[in-house]
């Protein structure tokens, strides 16, 4: 590779243009990584491709007819052969049904066997789509909820870096009793004036006892 300048090797090409950007001989050169004696490594990728006829018979290759071309030992195959299982379950991959909040009970129930008996307080945010289903849901803290700790900024990161519609964020009080402190009421409206501003609503912040909840929506903070 070193008589191809560096702003032509496929790795470069691929830092500055993106994977979409390379010819399908280029990312096989990525995989490869070098060549052989008699063939440099784009020489060597477009040797693989012309055996197979492009990619057209690469999805159902074995090792063995991979090492039977010059050039191809078995560290390469294994590399080629992993490459394409690798893309072959991406294709056969289906998510899980997302499940759908549309009331302050469905995304209690989501978290209620799971937060109700901790003996910490969790802050969690459940992040959702146009349709109110989540895509995702992650521990923001654990320690005794704080306006200084919950920052709006560590929760609209994560929401902005998912594209979620909109957010429903939740704590447990280890006491079993859902009630809201002044805290908790300070906190929801500080998320809330800050999604306004951002353009990504907070739907509710739901407060998990022992087995029983508050929304804070339905109680008017929000």
């Amino acid at each position: 590779m070193k008589e191809v300048p560096k702003e032509d090797r496929p790795r470069e090409r691929l830092l500055t243009f993106g994977p979409s950007h390379l010819s399908n001989q280029e990312l096989l050169a990525i995989l490869l990584g070098s060549g052989t004696r008699s063939e440099n490594v784009h020489q060597l990728a477009e040797t693989v491709l012309c055996h197979f006829e492009g990619l057209k018979m690469l999805k159902d290759v074995t090792i063995e007819e991979l090492i039977q071309i010059k050039g191809i030992g078995q560290a390469k195959g294994v590399q080629i052969l992993a490459a394409v299982e690798f893309g072959k379950r991406i294709q056969q991959f289906k998510e899980k049904e997302k499940y759908t909040i549309r009331s302050p009970e469905d995304g209690a129930n989501y978290l209620m066997e799971e937060m109700s008996g901790l003996k910490q307080e969790h802050f969690v945010s459940m992040f959702l789509d146009t349709k109110n289903q989540i895509i995702h849901r992650q521990t923001i803290f654990i320690g005794s909820l704080n306006a200084s700790i919950v920052h709006p900024r560590e929760v609209y990161r994560e929401a902005v870096k998912r594209s979620a519609a909109s957010i429903i964020c939740a704590h447990n009080h280890p006491s079993g009793d859902p009630s809201p402190s002044q805290e908790d009421i300070h906190v929801t409206k500080r998320l809330s004036e800050s999604g306004k501003m951002i353009g990504i609503e907070l739907l509710d912040h739901l407060i998990i006892g022992d087995h029983k909840f508050i929304s804070l929506k339905e109680k008017g903070y929000l």
